[in-house]
C-alpha cells in the first residue's frame, strides 16, 4: 500500500531526528547533557494532580465529554484572560478547547483555507507550523526574524502581492526558538495590517506565562481590535508543567473559534473530562506555582548566560520562554556546531537551521536542566577552545 500525497508532502519531523542522535549517544553509555529538548522537567503542581485524581473518581468523568469541551473549562479560560490580561472573553463563543495547542495550529489552515492559498509563517519558527501547511495543501511564505529587528517580522518587507493573497498569519511571542518578546506597538501594527489586508492572525502564546526581569508578557488580545482579526492559542503545557496532559485552548475571534470547533466536531469528542476539570483548577486557583516556576527558569537563564560570557561566548539573555538562542562559533554552520558539541562535549543542542533558513548561525538551548548541569555543559564546551 502507498501513503497519500498529503502524507508524502509533510516535512521531516525535525525533533524526531534530534532525539535519535541523542538516544544513540546515550545508548553508548555517554553522559549527555540534553539541552536540545523542549520538554518541561518539573512535575505538575500537586494541587492540579489532586484535582485530576478527585475528578477521575467521579462516574460523570467516565462518559463522553461534550464535543466542544466542558462549560467549566471554557469559563475558566475566560476567567483566566480577564484576570491576567483584562481581556473579556465570551466562554460560549470565543473559546475552543484542544488536545494541546499543537493540534489547533495544524487544524486552522485546514479549517480556514483552500488548497494553494497563501499563509505567512515566521522564520525561524516552530517546525510544526509547516505541518498544517502540508496537510492543508496550502502555500506559505516566510517572514524573516532578524536579530537587528529584535526578532520581530518587518511587515514593510511584505509585497503588495503577498498582502493581497495571504489568508492566515502565524506569530509566536515569547518566541520559540529565539526567546524574543513582542511589544504593544508591534501588535498594534499587526492588527492594522490584518484589517487592511484581510489577513487572519493566529498568535501562538505557548510561553505566555514565562517572562523575566519582572516583565509580564503581553497578550495579542490586549490590542484594540485584535479579536476582530485573530485568535490566541494558550497551552497549559509550559505554564503549569502539563505537557503530557495535552490540554490547551484558543480564544478570540468567534468565527475562527467556530472553525476550530467545527473541524474538531468531526475529529474528536473532546478531552477526558477529568483532565478538563484539573485544567480548570490550574487556571482558576492560586498562581503561586507559576511565579515559582518563572523564578526557577530565570535563575537557570542567569546561570547559563553568566557561564557563557565567562568563556567568551557572546550571548544575549532571552526575555521570555525557556529557551536561549545562541550564536554558533565562527567557522561552523548550525548543524556542524550542534554535531560537534554532541560528539566532543556530550552536550545536545538544537541546530538553528531546523527552525528555518534564518535560524542558520544559531543553536537553541533549553533551560530544562538544573543550574549545575547548565554550568557543566558550558564548562565542557569551554574545553573545545571555540571562543
Amino acid at each position: 500500500m502507498d501513503f497519500s500525497n498529503r502524507l508524502k508532502n509533510l516535512p521531516t519531523q525535525f525533533f524526531a531526528t534530534l532525539v535519535q542522535k541523542v538516544t544513540l549517544a546515550v545508548a553508548e553509555g555517554r553522559d549527555v547533557i540534553n539541552l536540545g529538548q523542549g520538554n518541561p522537567d518539573q512535575p505538575t503542581p500537586e494541587h492540579i494532580v489532586k484535582a485530576l485524581q478527585d475528578a477521575a473518581t467521579n462516574p460523570q468523568s467516565h462518559k463522553y465529554s461534550p464535543f466542544r469541551g466542558t462549560t467549566e473549562l471554557k469559563q475558566a479560560a475566560a476567567n483566566f484572560y480577564k484576570r491576567e490580561y483584562n481581556v473579556e472573553i465570551d466562554a460560549n463563543t470565543e473559546v475552543a478547547i484542544m488536545f494541546g495547542t499543537k493540534i489547533g495550529l495544524v487544524e486552522l489552515p485546514l479549517a480556514m483555507m483552500n488548497e494553494n492559498e497563501l499563509m505567512l509563517l515566521p522564520d525561524p519558527g516552530y517546525p510544526d507550523y509547516l505541518s498544517g501547511a502540508g496537510l492543508a495543501s496550502v502555500k506559505y511564505d516566510t517572514m524573516p526574524l532578524l536579530e537587528e529587528n529584535k526578532f520581530l517580522p518587518d511587515f514593510s518587507l511584505l509585497t503588495d502581492e503577498q498582502k493581497e493573497a495571504a489568508k492566515l498569519m502565524f506569530l509566536n511571542y515569547p518566541n520559540n526558538p529565539t526567546g524574543a518578546t513582542a511589544t504593544k506597538e508591534f501588535f498594534e501594527e499587526t492588527v492594522t495590517l490584518a484589517k487592511e489586508s484581510n489577513i487572519a492572525i493566529v498568535h501562538d502564546f505557548a510561553y505566555g506565562g514565562i517572562g523575566f526581569d519582572g516583565q509580564k508578557q503581553i497578550s495579542f488580545l490586549q490590542t484594540e481590535g485584535a479579536k476582530d482579526v485573530g485568535v490566541e492559542m494558550y497551552t497549559l503545557s509550559k505554564t503549569y508543567n502539563m505537557a503530557g496532559w495535552r490540554v490547551g485552548f484558543a480564544v478570540g475571534n468567534a468565527q475562527m473559534i467556530e472553525a476550530i470547533n467545527m473541524i474538531q466536531d468531526h475529529l474528536f469528542v473532546s478531552l477526558f473530562p477529568a483532565v478538563q476539570s484539573a485544567a480548570a483548577t490550574a487556571l482558576n486557583e492560586s498562581q503561586d506555582c507559576v511565579e515559582e516556576l518563572v523564578s526557577l527558569y530565570e535563575r537557570r537563564r542567569n546561570a547559563l548566560v553568566e557561564a557563557c560570557l565567562k568563556i567568551g561566548w557572546n550571548v544575549k539573555a532571552p526575555k521570555g520562554s525557556f529557551f536561549a538562542w545562541l550564536p554558533v562559533a565562527k567557522g561552523y554552520t548550525s548543524e556542524e556546531f550542534a554535531d560537534l558539541l554532541l560528539e566532543k562535549a556530550d552536550v545536545a543542542v538544537a541546530a538553528g537551521n531546523g527552525f528555518g533558513t534564518y535560524g542558520e548561525g544559531y543553536v537553541r538551548v533549553g533551560l530544562l536542566v538544573d543550574e549545575d548541569r547548565l554550568k557543566e555543559a558550558v564548562a565542557r564546551i569551554e574545553k573545545l577552545n571555540l571562543f
